[in-house]
């Protein structure tokens, strides 16, 4: 029995030729038992393989998967940003195409979403080699000592939120790059939405194609990205809490 009216899920995509039609297929099956009225996007972030043929497959048989297209590679952050900005529906969960995820925790996301306004997931345990959770540890705390306590696990891309929360931010949210999730935590936050955190169980080791995050010119745009977030809060008159306090979990 579906438990939400209206979810759209949003996938950045970038290379995903290998994962991308399974990808879709199991969102397909885990969200149409969860939404009355639901829609899948996919950005295909200027791949330069034949990610957006699988799409546009797929999207041949199913209507209500759309594609959504960078002509070149603008970042992963643009990539999310352009799949909820594109999504039509009241709810929009995003994740990444790569199939680390157990898409059945949708669910529990969705059932924390009454008395909040963003759900975000906590990968627990996190099924990534050891030098990318040591990074991802250090990411976070790196953003929490910046701006205050924003959540545990910054980047775990398993998220939910109401589509107020995109208009609300969508003016406000400028970074593109790795930078792109701390940012839009910390604006939420500091527009007043309220967060809650799920540990997420189901994260799994990447079964086909390569991540990029782990770069170093991905890392050191991150770096340059939050340093120019960090001035721009300056610039705007904020300060960090004085006494930050952690969303639900």
């Amino acid at each position: 029995m579906p438990i939400v009216e209206s979810l759209t899920v949003a996938l950045p995509a970038y290379n995903e030729e290998a994962n991308i039609a399974a990808m879709i297929e199991e969102v397909v099956r885990t969200v149409a038992p969860l939404a009355s009225d639901w829609e899948v996007v996919v950005v295909d972030d200027g791949s330069r393989d034949e990610t957006a043929a699988a799409v546009s497959a797929v999207g041949a048989r199913e209507a209500r998967v759309r594609l959504v297209r960078h002509e070149r590679n603008r970042g992963y952050g643009a990539a999310v940003w352009t799949g909820l900005t594109s999504a039509g529906k009241e709810l929009v969960f995003f994740t990444d195409s790569d199939r680390q995820f157990d898409l059945g925790e949708i669910r529990g996301l969705l059932e924390r979403l009454p008395g909040a306004d963003l759900v975000v997931g906590i990968r627990s345990p996190r099924r990534d080699p050891l030098a990318r959770k040591i990074n991802g540890w250090a990411w976070s705390s790196l953003v929490n000592l910046l701006f205050g306590y924003t959540a545990r696990d910054i980047d775990c891309a398993f998220k939910v939120m109401r589509k107020s929360v995109v208009d609300g931010l969508r003016e406000r949210v400028r970074s593109r790059g790795a930078t792109f999730s701390a940012e839009l935590l910390v604006r939420a936050k500091g527009a007043g939405f309220r967060i809650r955190e799920l540990p997420i169980r189901g994260h799994r080791p990447r079964v086909a194609g390569n991540p990029t995050g782990a770069k170093i010119s991905v890392v050191l745009r991150a770096f340059r990205e939050l340093a120019a977030f960090r001035m721009t809060l300056w610039r705007e008159g904020r300060s960090r809490p004085a006494s930050p306090s952690a969303p639900t979990t």
